[in-house]
């Protein structure tokens, strides 16, 4: 079973291409490069050096979120597109589970966690066998060290620094295994289709867990011009 997988769901772009459980090819980009100009390159790279064609395709997979509101709306626009003019399958998995999966097997809690900005990340907690022990969530890095304190934890993902900040008591990642990697997305697919999921491309939903950063500020400014109105008729009240 042919699984085309990607992530860019952060700042690292991934693409794969597997037989089932079987990697076949795997391109990985971390230069801060723009998604939108890198993805379809990627996938048409790997499925020409693998000699196969998107007609080939089985299942059409990508991390859904959290992460970055454009990379996710990339990501999932593009196996939308795919599956759609092909009449594929395509199915969504957790950034954060896709993230767990590249730590299988360490003897501890997989902790991944990103950036979700101001001393915050979004992240999920797993056991060494992946078993889900919390939601996918956005949460304060100190509440993190807090819920995490006397426990061994293994970080990934591109909040490690933040969360290291913020107090958690952990062990990062090696480099090759601290970013997005589509083949962990592949195999998460892999695991919901076996599951018995089977996912369209208009089902496919983006999961941002939090609303876009612009519509926070607006919100922000909202409630700060009708805290200020607020006072200015109470002075005036006087």
């Amino acid at each position: 079973m042919l699984i085309l997988s990607l992530d860019s769901s952060a700042v690292a772009g991934s693409v794969a291409l597997c037989d089932g459980e079987r990697l076949l090819c795997e391109y990985t980009v971390n230069l801060g490069n723009t998604h939108s100009e890198t993805i379809l390159p990627m996938i048409e790279s790997i499925l020409k050096i693998a000699g196969y064609t998107t007609d080939d395709i089985d299942i059409f997979a990508c991390s859904e979120g959290p992460g970055s509101f454009t990379g996710i709306r990339i990501g999932a626009a593009t196996v939308k597109g795919l599956a759609f003019s092909l009449g594929k399958p395509v199915i969504g998995v957790s950034t954060l589970e896709a993230l767990a999966y590249n730590l299988l097997g360490f003897d501890g809690i997989i902790c991944p966690v990103m950036n979700a900005r101001r001393g915050q990340v979004y992240n999920a907690v797993f056991d060494a066998e992946l078993n889900r022990l919390t939601e996918d969530r956005a949460i304060a890095a100190s509440d993190l060290a807090a819920e995490l304190a006397g426990k061994r934890v293994f970080l990934c993902g591109d909040g490690t620094k933040v969360a290291l900040a913020g107090g958690v008591d952990a062990t990062p990642a090696p480099e090759r295994l601290l970013h997005q990697s589509a083949f962990s997305v592949a195999q998460c697919a892999l695991k919901k289709y076996n599951a018995g999921v089977r996912t369209s491309d208009t089902e496919l939903s983006p999961v941002y867990l939090r609303l876009p950063q612009a519509e926070r500020v607006r919100l922000e400014r909202e409630s700060g011009s009708l805290e200020s109105n607020e006072r200015i008729l109470k002075n005036e009240g006087k």
